[in-house]
């Protein structure tokens, strides 16, 4: 096994380890464990839990940035693209509703510890924050295309927050139906005949 791939797959196990357990309650052996490697192998990779958070950050940019850009490539119409962002409440409401957003519950964990961290994690956050509002003035909003984007990413968290509390499956599609049917209304007139509705 090359250094690259050992290397990803310390990365991808306190990836999951880190939103599953948090990044503090989560320890060097957890991680090693996971992926089978002996301490000294893996202080080859890594020194310290910090330079594996580092890592996570950049990957989880890197695939959520891969993900926008396929929604991109993949949807014509921007009312689309926002409506599977949307979704991913739905895609992924079984993890959401075990352990909260992986974004937000890295996020805030990360600002009560005050880690050094907070701010590169922040850019989760902004990544989403400026693709919405981008997909929002394509809809036509050139003035507010940030504020209905920050509403969206609010009301998302909301949505996760309470999913995580009460584990009601039920609750996260009605939230999203009706977050669809919310953007429904922010389209104009062309564009009101795209389905609102939600896909299983």
């Amino acid at each position: 096994m090359g250094a690259a791939t050992t290397r990803l797959q310390i990365v991808e196990a306190a990836d999951r380890l880190f939103y599953e357990r948090g990044f503090e309650a989560t320890s060097f052996a957890d991680i090693a464990a996971v992926v089978g490697l002996s301490r000294g192998n893996f202080y080859y990779h890594f020194k310290t839990k910090d330079e594996i958070l580092d890592a996570v950050i950049a990957h989880r940019l890197s695939k959520t940035k891969a993900m926008l850009d396929a929604w991109e490539a993949g949807a014509k119409a921007p009312s689309e693209r926002i409506r599977r962002f949307i979704h991913m409440l739905i895609m992924n409401q079984t993890k959401i509703m075990a352990f909260g957003c992986p974004v937000g519950t890295l996020c805030n964990e990360l600002a009560k510890l005050d880690h050094t961290a907070k701010d590169e994690a922040i850019k989760l956050f902004t990544l989403f924050r400026v693709w919405l509002s981008r997909q929002f003035r394509d809809l036509g909003h050139d003035t507010d295309a940030d504020g209905l984007a920050m509403h969206v990413l609010m009301r998302s968290q909301g949505v996760a927050a309470l999913a995580t509390a009460f584990r009601d499956d039920a609750f996260v599609r009605r939230e999203v139906e009706d977050m669809c049917q919310w953007l429904a209304a922010q389209q104009p007139d062309r564009f009101t005949h795209i389905e609102t509705g939600f896909h299983s």
